[in-house]
């Protein structure tokens, strides 16, 4: 039986950190990336969707987000810098944001509530960034998610990087 640590983030309690232990032997490394038990998700929300991207160093994906969506959010391979920001207007905490350093030796995955947004930025040479979703009634896609720059001035994100590789959405 696989065990882990859950703890809510210093600056932002709503997101969740979650830790694994894992098991390793002379084949390698197995851990548990999420179970029902975490008992993390509202009523009504279960996980429905599992995304991966993978992007070349230097790649910034994001800040993306919407009204309806949980993200549960890993690094498979290499290391990614991931930023999520509260992003409800109504929130003692709105506009601050938090960075976490996620990458496939560390296991961390990134519980992100619905109306906080997400970017990440690609640092090793190739990173996979895995993602599962949950929505209580739709899937909510790129046409009706909120964009919000990287570097926008209401924020000041602290981003490792001075000119990072953009998509035309995320400029």
């Amino acid at each position: 039986m696989f065990k882990y640590q859950i703890k809510s983030s210093d600056i932002l309690p709503e997101v969740k950190i979650v830790t694994p232990d894992t098991f390793e032997d002379y084949r390698g490394e197995m851990w548990t990336y999420w179970e029902q038990s975490y008992d993390l998700l509202p009523n009504g929300y279960d996980f429905k969707i599992s995304k991966f991207t993978r992007s070349r160093k230097n790649v910034l994906r994001g800040l993306h987000g919407d009204n309806f969506t949980w993200k549960h959010i890993t690094c498979v391979s290499g290391e990614l810098y991931l930023v999520v920001v509260d992003y409800r207007p109504e929130s003692i905490n709105y506009l601050k944001w938090e960075s976490f350093l996620l990458n496939d030796r560390n296991h961390k995955s990134i519980l992100v509530p619905e109306n906080f947004l997400n970017g990440h930025l690609c640092l090793s040479d190739e990173c996979v960034f895995h993602y599962t979703q949950s929505y209580p009634k739709k899937y909510v896609d790129v046409e009706e998610q909120t964009t919000v720059r990287y570097d926008d001035e209401r924020i000041k994100i602290h981003w490792p990087i001075n000119k990072p590789i953009l998509s035309e959405r995320d400029l």
